[in-house]
């Protein structure tokens, strides 16, 4: 006997969804990064959550200045700077200016699983151990609030500073210098120490020893700045000397030299105007006096 025949439809599995994405799970025990929905999730531009997505991927103490998301992104500064400044609104990123044992000031970078929580506590306390004190710590510079951090990064690390010997300003070329000081008088935002024009006169030297102008140095330092600048402006300064290649054609602000224009001269025959490097006939003038020559 045949085996009986239904013409129903084949019921779906009901776990799979008929449309949208299907994820595959894989269980990580290592290499991973926790992040919220919330900040996955967030609406708005891509690049914002791609770069906090980053930045928790990272250990404590990786930088995370402008410079140094650009070097890893393909997004200019403008693009890196806004997501930050949208990451520092929402308040994932919080930047604080703390004084170190030694008494140097430093702005100290905090990020956030998720805001609202304490920088100071510790994520994982041992529930055997004593209850750690809470530090002192500063009012927050961010109007989002005190959060909790995961990332700490030192945009003006002081170690970096003593591992370099202070460059003396006097042995720094003068010219480089006067257009480094100039730099503020376009954007009075781009205020240099000393230490800073010192170690950037070099890389300016070698702009003006390749033909460009100081004019053309500032207008290159100064184009397109971001409307906040969230680290000292020596980074992106030495970022743009550094990695903008000099250009080949620009080894002067005049232009090329033209052919030389030869100067305007009466015939000493016929009186007619003509153009000649040196004195003499004009063209006819010498034809006909090699007529004449010949017919003699």
């Amino acid at each position: 006997m045949a085996d009986p025949q239904s013409n129903a439809p084949l019921r779906a599995d009901a776990g799979a969804p008929t449309s949208g994405v299907i994820h595959v799970r894989t269980r990580l025990t290592a290499d991973f990064t926790v992040l919220s929905n919330a900040l996955a999730q967030r609406r708005g531009s891509a690049v914002t959550v791609g770069v906090a997505a980053y930045v928790l991927s990272l250990p404590d103490g990786v930088p995370v200045t402008i410079s140094a998301l650009c070097e890893h992104f393909t997004e200019g500064e403008i693009l890196i700077s806004r997501a930050l400044k949208e990451l520092e609104a929402a308040g994932y990123l919080e930047r604080r200016r703390e004084r170190t044992p030694t008494g140097q000031i430093r702005t100290r970078t905090y990020f956030y699983d998720v805001p609202g929580g304490d920088p100071d506590q510790d994520p994982d306390p041992d529930p055997n151990g004593p209850p750690k004190p809470p530090r002192p710590r500063n009012p927050p510079a961010a109007a989002g609030g005190p959060t909790s951090a995961t990332v700490r990064e030192t945009v003006q690390a002081p170690v970096a500073a003593k591992a370099e010997p202070p460059i003396p300003l006097a042995d720094a070329d003068p010219k480089a210098i006067a257009v480094l000081a100039a730099l503020r008088r376009v954007d009075a935002r781009l205020v240099l120490s000393e230490q800073e024009a010192a170690r950037l006169a070099p890389a300016v030297t070698r702009w003006l020893a390749a033909g460009l102008l100081p004019t053309q140095i500032t207008d290159h330092l100064t184009a397109g700045l971001p409307h906040s600048l969230l680290t000292r402006p020596a980074g992106i300064l030495a970022y743009r000397l550094k990695e903008t290649p000099l250009p080949a054609t620009a080894r002067s602000a005049e232009s090329p030299a033209g052919p030389a224009v030869v100067p305007m001269r009466n015939c000493d025959g016929c009186d007619r105007g003509f153009r000649s490097a040196d004195p003499g006939h004009c063209r006819d003038c010498r034809r006909r006096g090699q007529l004449l020559s010949d017919a003699a």
